[in-house]
């Protein structure tokens, strides 16, 4: 059976953006944690997993390729049970091999000493707590705008019809700078960002969202950096024709931290 087959056999998997929010959502239950398990709850299993998370940034673009990807814990100042979790999921070498020549523009580098951080492997213990699916994770190129990440994400769309449940991994509002710890009460600013956020995300208007710069103060404060927003773009540029897109976790946490995620598909 060649690939072509192999893809129409497979159905199509749908997309997720996850807002991954807190680590310590990776070992607590929650409203947001139930929701990111009720997301995959009716479809099939996945061949494989693609992670894209905000907390891996390169030069150039790479892809997990070992067999056997290690869990990273990129943070600090946490509790000692959160740096005693391995998430042991194997990678898929092959399919990473073909990622990486599909996409444009290349060259997107295998890389065998990454693995897993914590924008990955703290949803997918909740997805997947069996670690029985392989994943892999894919970098964000710094030296990318925003529209050459949305028109590299496209190339993704084969991986949909194989079997393959693609994740961006951020928060479209993440600011740790305004983070009050003693009110989590949503603030102003955050709200109406992530308002706007939704209305151009059901709209269509994704033109807008790589141009998100160009939106004023609110936004300019929601997203102070590009690496927990990028994400959400590659799960947008996978959406397709009559594709319905579903909100779900929609809420501000800490008061600058959007959970709001998507299903599309």
């Amino acid at each position: 059976m060649n690939e072509e087959q192999n893809e129409s056999l497979a159905g199509k998997m749908p997309v997720l953006f996850i807002g991954h929010g807190n680590p310590m959502y990776g070992i607590q239950e929650n409203q947001y944690t139930k929701g990111w398990k009720n997301a995959v709850g009716n479809i099939p299993r996945p061949r494989a997993v693609l992670v894209i998370s905000a907390h891996w940034e390169t030069s150039g673009t790479r892809i997990t390729a070992g067999p056997k990807p290690r869990t990273i814990h990129d943070f600090y100042g946490f509790p000692p049970e959160l740096y005693e979790v391995r998430y042991d999921a194997p990678g898929d070498p092959r399919l990473a091999s073909e990622v990486a020549g599909r996409l444009n523009p290349g060259p997107v580098w295998l890389d065998y000493q990454w693995g897993l951080d914590h924008g990955a492997w703290t949803v997918l213990r909740k997805l997947f707590p069996e670690a029985d699916v392989p994943v892999l994770q894919m970098s964000l190129d710094r030296r990318k705008d925003p529209a050459s990440h949305f028109e590299m994400a496209g190339d993704l769309d084969f991986l949909r019809r194989r079997g393959v449940l693609i994740i961006g991994s951020g928060n479209m509002v993440h600011n740790l700078r305004m983070i009050d710890f003693r009110d989590s009460q949503p603030q102003d600013w955050a709200v109406n960002a992530n308002q706007r956020f939704k209305e151009m995300i059901l709209a269509g208007e994704f033109d807008k969202l790589l141009h998100y710069d160009k939106l004023g103060k609110d936004v300019s404060l929601a997203v102070p950096t590009a690496e927990h927003f990028l994400p959400l773009l590659y799960a947008l540029a996978l959406k397709r024709g009559d594709d319905p897109v579903e909100i779900f976790n929609d809420g501000i946490d800490l008061g600058s931290i959007s959970m709001t995620s998507l299903r599309i598909g």
